[in-house]
């Protein structure tokens, strides 16, 4: 596969299933309190379910109480990328993977320190590989 053709649709529509899709190419959200993820907090690191780029340190991840996973920062400042979204009514910061632009969430100021921040993540966006 070339370089040109390695985040294609017909790649992601190949890779993901139908939900997965809905979530991280069609901008989707699932139901709160359904992903794999919500209520997992074992030891590792998420990394974007379409492309593998490592996006979350498990010892960021927190209970929110919003059904959804919730971590406070970020690996590091350069795998994400933040858009205004104003869909539905509102007015808030999506979510996306820098590396193969997939959706992966919204991020609010309304987090724990150190940061204040809470990156509310789709289960359906994120693959954790857990440390042995």
């Amino acid at each position: 596969m070339s370089e040109s053709d390695k985040f294609s649709e017909q790649y992601f529509r190949e890779k993901l299933s139908p939900e997965e899709y809905y979530v991280l190419r069609e901008k989707g959200t699932e139901r709160p309190f359904t992903g794999a993820y919500w209520n997992v907090f074992a030891d590792g690191q998420y990394h974007c379910r379409a492309c593998g780029e490592t996006l979350f340190e498990a010892e960021t991840k927190f209970d929110a109480g919003c059904g959804w996973p919730s971590f406070y920062a970020p690996v590091n400042g350069e795998v994400i990328h933040e858009e205004f979204d104003a869909s539905h009514g509102m007015r808030r910061t999506e979510v996306l993977c820098k590396n193969c632009g997939s959706h992966l969430g919204h991020v609010f100021p309304d987090g724990p320190e150190p940061t204040g921040l809470r990156y509310c993540i789709n289960s359906a966006s994120i693959d954790l590989e857990e440390k042995s």
